[in-house]
Formats: C-alpha cells, sequence, structure tokens
C-alpha cells in the first residue's frame, strides 16, 4: 500500500560509499521500487475496508508488510482466514494502472545474467500477475509473502532470497521503497539502497537513498556486482 511521491533531485548523485562495494547479488522489493500499484492497491484495499467495516484511514501507513498481518490487526482471528483471501482475490482482479517505476526496466537488464532476485509482500499469485502486467523480466528467484513464516520487517523474505541464491546476505545489496522492507533488510545484515518513490526522503534509513532507479546504474562482471550513479 501507499502513494507514489514526487522527489526532487537527480543532479550530483551520491551513493555515501555503496559505490565502492562490492556485491554477490542484488535483491528487490517489486511494489513502490520496481512498479507503481498504487491505485489498484488502493481500489482493492478501499472495497476491502468497506466490506469489512474497517475506516479507510486506518489503513494508511502499512507499505511494504504482507496483507496477512495487515488483515491481522483488523480482524479478530476467526475471521482473519476468510479475510486474506478477500484481499487476494480482490487484488488479483485488479492490476489496472500498473506502471513500471523509471529505471526499473533497465536494472533487471543489466542484471540479467547475474544473480537478482525479487522479494515482495505479495503472494506469489499476485506477484506473478504484477510481473506479468508490467511487461518486466523477472528475475529466476522470487521470494513471495506466502513462502515464509515471518513477512517484512522480519529478515526472512531476503534470508530467503539470498539463500535461493546460493550467496551470503551480507554480501547482498537491496534496494527497497518502504522504511519496514529496509527494516527487514538490515535484519538480514544486507547493504541498502532506497528510492523515494512512495516515502519522503528523510524517513529513509538506508545506505544510500536515490529519487528513484534511473539515478543509478548496475555493472555486473565475474568480480560481482557494483553499483553507480548513472552517467
Amino acid at each position: 500500500m501507499g502513494t507514489v511521491v514526487q522527489a526532487s533531485g537527480g543532479a550530483d548523485v551520491g551513493l555515501d560509499g555503496l559505490e565502492d562495494r562490492v556485491f554477490d547479488a542484488v535483491l528487490f522489493d517489486m511494489d513502490g521500487t520496481l512498479v507503481d500499484s498504487t491505485a489498484a492497491v488502493a481500489r482493492a484495499w478501499d472495497h476491502w475496508a468497506e466490506e469489512h467495516g474497517v475506516p479507510i484511514s486506518q489503513l494508511r501507513g502499512h507499505d511494504g508488510i504482507p496483507a496477512a498481518s495487515i488483515v491481522a490487526k483488523f480482524l479478530p482471528e476467526e475471521q482473519r482466514a476468510d479475510g486474506v483471501l478477500r484481499i487476494n482475490e480482490l487484488e488479483l482482479s485488479d492490476t489496472e494502472g500498473l506502471t513500471v517505476l523509471p529505471g526499473a526496466a533497465e536494472a533487471l537488464a543489466a542484471l540479467v545474467d547475474a544473480p537478482n532476485a525479487i522479494a515482495t509482500s505479495c503472494t506469489m499469485p499476485l506477484a506473478r500477475a504484477r510481473i506479468a502486467s508490467s511487461g518486466l523480466a523477472a528475475p529466476s528467484v522470487l521470494v513471495t509473502a506466502d513462502q515464509v513464516e515471518h513477512g517484512k520487517p522480519a529478515p526472512d523474505p531476503y534470508l530467503l532470497a539470498a539463500e535461493r541464491l546460493g550467496v551470503d546476505p551480507t554480501r547482498c545489496l537491496v534496494v527497497e521503497d518502504a522504511p519496514l522492507g529496509l527494516q527487514a533488510a538490515r535484519a538480514a545484515g544486507c547493504a541498502t539502497l532506497a528510492v523515494v518513490t512512495t516515502t519522503p526522503r528523510d524517513e529513509l534509513e538506508a545506505d544510500a537513498v536515490v529519487t528513484n532507479l534511473s539515478e543509478v546504474r548496475f555493472e555486473a562482471d565475474g568480480d560481482g556486482i557494483r553499483v553507480r550513479p548513472a552517467a
């Protein structure tokens, strides 16, 4: 969930030392990092809130965490399973208006032959639907909320992504847009690059912060992966 915000900047991008490091893999969040699904997500949750008598205003501020965790905050235990099924149904039925965020396609293309993954708070069916709608070439490793015991802000999604790639999480760079996702990445021991797409810059705690992925480029060779300011 969340609203894409406009951020200033673009000139003289600094990466606060990330450009001097070599990584074994890059792990991407999806919504708000690679694609903007804001409108579809808002429509689904607004519909869900109306059906379940939840004030829409109380649903704001849950960016980057699994739907099951959000549902658990608002419904009694005996209603949660049906509540999760319903929001999944609503989201799967609506991918209209989804757009690829600046630099996302280029980032994935640059890493097509290098270890990289998507670790998202979506379920697998929803993640696949959004990737298909976006037209992005998804990496071979896709970790979703229904594959881990604890979703973000727990480190589980990023730890599982690193495990499936066969790399040490401390040698991974995570690209995220949400504070809770960045918290998960730090807990996994990963380096962090934040994009200012759904959250104001001053609320993002990361090793480096850029407006979006168009401000950086990824370089992969036999030694590993580097991130540089875009030319």
